[in-house]
């Protein structure tokens, strides 16, 4: 009986014994493993970083000293932490690379603790830090160092004084550029929306800075900074509460936040385009339309749907009279699969233009839908077959059934600004391949031209995709022939894009009138429904089936169709 009893005693002393052997374990283990601040000789920080004093080299031993800023440890995250301290010359900052700290080494680093940590200078793509970590001691919890505060646009040189400390911006910034969101966890942030009117932007110091995720890992699950609501993040949305370390990392200033940012959705999904009165001509680029799947458009047949399921309740939606139509495969088929798909889901017909035409050699062609019950087709459309042109530019004469005037219309689609030679037609600020444009841009000038001269047909209207920013030399060719831009004409300056490029937004887009045609415009539109949107959603990309993007017109595309309206 005594022994059953000093068993069970000892069982229930047992949990309580172990407790407090952990306790003092940890009290003395720990003390004896991480140590305190011994007054060791540190190398300040700046010297560590190259910012101030004799530069060290890589691999150097080092002992430094300061305050944690910002914590991502984690493989999923940086693998490190910030140290900040104040020095003569203000505050400066190094990155501890740390993948491997031990776990009661762990315990010290949290936001606003000062810590000695001894390890290695050493450099990654070109930033410097400190890794191989050989030591961290505890010296106290003082408390973060206030943020620096900033706004933008702001002085190059005092960014890279600043950077690895941490910073706020008081005044909330604008979602300038979404495109990396789902691929890297970032959104570009400028004080304002960030327009162009050319392919370069003349910036007063560094207008752009990246919001990232505390991570450099690729497609993050899940994706940050959405809303919650509506599964996206649009560019011309707001953000407020912006605190956090500020990097120079991939050839960008970067803000990686250690509290949580604050999003407005200051530019909603817009429900449905304002349809102006009228007959109404809308330009869409359905970006790469296939039905020859793997190649250039979809991949599989799943794909195939989801691209159909987004972009047919957009062209359903915008009930345009004339369609121009951009980037469809250049064989019969892919127009066919379109056109007999979108008659599914409108309440009156579309038609193709009967008439054989030169699609061009290229893997995409243009190509013109009318509706039947509203346009007349006068005579058989026709194509410029000259090698300047990449896909061959189609012209048509419409009437409206009722017998008004007829007009001219060409679908234009020209050489696009990627896949740059080394030498040649190269990027002279207006992207490269301008000289080809250019080059385009007269030839669809006398094409149509010439064409308006033998059909009889005064009024001409020009659409679709020419891969030229408004203030451009191809564009400008244009309007000194005598064309007008009809949605800078109709709409106000916000409202003057269709894509969004780094970070910038810029029309590619247009629909332009001679001055025949002019005066029987009825307005304009541009449906803001696919270059504000994350490229993530798109049906080819990993958010394409999510409830965010499957069966809605939204990033059906990564141009905005543009429309506009004629008197009968």
């Amino acid at each position: 009986m005594q022994g059953r009893t000093g068993t069970l005693v000892n069982r229930l002393l047992w949990p309580a014994t172990l407790l407090l052997s952990l306790v003092l374990y940890v009290a003395v283990g720990m003390d004896d493993a991480v140590g305190r601040c011994d007054g060791g000789a540190e190398v300040p920080l700046s010297r560590v970083s190259g910012l101030g004093g004799e530069s060290l080299d890589d691999g150097d031993e080092v002992l430094v000293g300061g305050i944690v800023t910002g914590v991502f440890l984690g493989a999923e995250r940086l693998d490190g932490f910030f140290l900040q301290a104040e020095e003569e010359d203000g505050p400066a900052a190094l990155f501890v690379y740390a993948p491997r700290l031990d776990t009661e080494f762990r315990q010290w680093v949290r936001p606003g603790v000062r810590l000695q940590v001894s390890g290695r200078r050493g450099t990654w793509r070109g930033q410097p830090q400190l890794q191989r970590v050989e030591g961290v001691r505890f010296c106290g919890e003082p408390g973060k160092p206030e943020a620096v505060s900033l706004a933008l646009p702001a002085d190059d040189e005092r960014l890279r004084a600043l950077s690895g400390v941490l910073v706020e911006f008081p005044e909330s910034l604008t979602v300038t550029g979404n495109h990396t969101l789902g691929r890297f966890g970032s959104l570009d942030l400028a004080a304002e929306r960030l327009y162009r009117q050319r392919s370069g932007i003349d910036d007063d110091g560094v207008a752009r800075m990246v919001l990232d995720d505390g991570s450099y890992r690729s497609n993050p699950d899940p994706v940050p900074f959405l809303d919650e609501l509506g599964g996206t993040r649009r560019t011309g949305d707001r953000v407020g509460n912006l605190r956090g370390i500020l990097v120079h990392q991939f050839d960008d200033w970067r803000l990686h936040p250690v509290v949580e940012p604050e999003f407005e959705v200051a530019n909603p999904r817009p429900a449905e385009p304002v349809l102006p009165p009228g007959l109404r001509v809308a330009a869409v680029n359905v970006e790469n339309y296939f039905v020859t799947l793997g190649e250039r458009g979809a991949g599989s047949p799943p794909a195939l749907d989801r691209q159909r399921a987004k972009l047919l309740p957009a062209l359903a939606a915008l009930d345009a009279d004339l369609l121009a139509l951009v980037e469809v495969e250049n064989r019969p088929a892919a127009l066919q699969d379109l056109l007999e798909h979108l008659n599914r889901v409108v309440d009156r017909r579309y038609a193709r233009l009967d008439g054989s035409v030169y699609a061009g050699t290229d893997a995409i062609r243009v190509a013109w839908l009318y509706r039947p019950d509203r346009l007349q087709p006068l005579g058989s459309p026709a194509s410029d077959a000259r090698e300047v042109h990449h896909r061959a530019p189609v012209v048509a004469a419409f009437q409206p059934v009722d017998g008004g005037e007829p007009f001219l219309a060409a679908v234009v689609h020209f050489k696009s600004k990627i896949r740059c030679p080394e030498r040649g037609d190269v990027d002279r600020g207006e992207g490269c391949w301008n000289q080809r444009r250019m080059e385009q841009a007269r030839a669809l000038v006398g094409f149509v031209d010439r064409e308006s001269r033998r059909r009889g047909v005064e009024q001409v209207l020009l659409a679709g995709d020419f891969n030229s920013y408004a203030a451009e030399r191809p564009i400008r060719l244009l309007e000194r022939a005598g064309y007008r831009n009809v949605i800078a004409g109709e709409l106000p300056p916000e409202r003057h894009y269709t894509y969004v490029f780094r970070g910038a937004s810029g029309m590619l887009d247009y629909l332009f009138v001679n001055e025949a045609l002019s005066d029987r415009v009825t307005g304009a539109e541009v449906w803001h429904i696919n270059a504000d949107e994350p490229s993530f959603l798109g049906y080819d990309a990993p958010g394409g089936d999510s409830p965010a993007s499957r069966g809605l017109p939204f990033r059906s595309s990564d141009h905005d169709p543009v429309m506009l309206g004629l008197e009968p």
